[in-house]
């Protein structure tokens, strides 16, 4: 069983990866600068920040995965990427970096643009284009250290949380939508992508989009 660490924990994204991940008998730490309201039996929860990467790699100790599940919104803006930057350099060699993305930087065909760069709301511009920045500093890279970044469909958030299903597409870097148009994966859904990529990797150094 894999030792993760994930950094937002008690946020929407975090709380249901945490959830899946001790659902499948991993050993999970939670790190938020909050409370967990409903806290995961089986998860350890620690409060830190990213903000304070050497505080927070000695909270973490040994694990081998990380996942950055942090919103760029509120006093974080403008903070998430620098950190990030920060806490994938520090990590050592083996330790993998998963991250959640927003949909802005999946592609709306392949090839084609960015969904950010078409009618993408503008109230959620500047939220996405960090997350987008911090894709780019991974890319940028040159350490050679794994990492994967994952696109949540248009329609996921807490305002929809759906149900787990176990079941979702994998787009590459293409937006997973309906026969529809629609866009959506649940919450529970978004946690076993990543703990699917975490137990059978399949992207190593790449973004991708999950939805149904």
């Amino acid at each position: 069983m894999a030792r993760i660490a994930v950094v937002g924990g008690t946020g929407y994204a975090g709380s249901n990866i945490v959830a899946e991940a001790v659902s499948r008998g991993h050993s999970v730490i939670s790190i938020a600068r909050s409370a967990a309201t409903e806290p995961v039996e089986g998860a350890t929860y620690i409060e830190g920040t990213i903000l304070d990467v050497p505080a927070l790699l000695a909270q973490i100790g040994e694990v081998d995965v990380v996942i950055q599940a942090l919103a760029p919104r509120g006093d974080m803006v403008g903070k998430v990427r620098p950190a990030t930057a920060e806490l994938f350099a520090a990590l050592p060699d083996e330790v993998r970096l998963g991250v959640v993305g927003g949909a802005g930087g999946s592609l709306v065909a392949p090839g084609g643009a960015r969904l950010v760069d078409t009618d993408f709301p503008e109230e959620f511009k500047a939220e996405s284009l960090e997350a987008i920045g911090v894709l780019d500093d991974l890319r940028a890279d040159t350490s050679g250290k794994d990492w994967f970044f994952v696109h949540p469909a248009g329609g996921f958030g807490v305002w929809a949380p759906g149900e787990r299903t176990g079941k979702y597409r994998d787009g590459g870097p293409v937006l997973v939508t309906d026969e529809n148009g629609e866009s959506f994966i649940s919450g529970r859904d978004l946690g076993v992508a990543f703990v699917d990529e975490i137990e059978n990797p399949k992207h190593t150094r790449e973004n991708f989009a999950v939805g149904y």
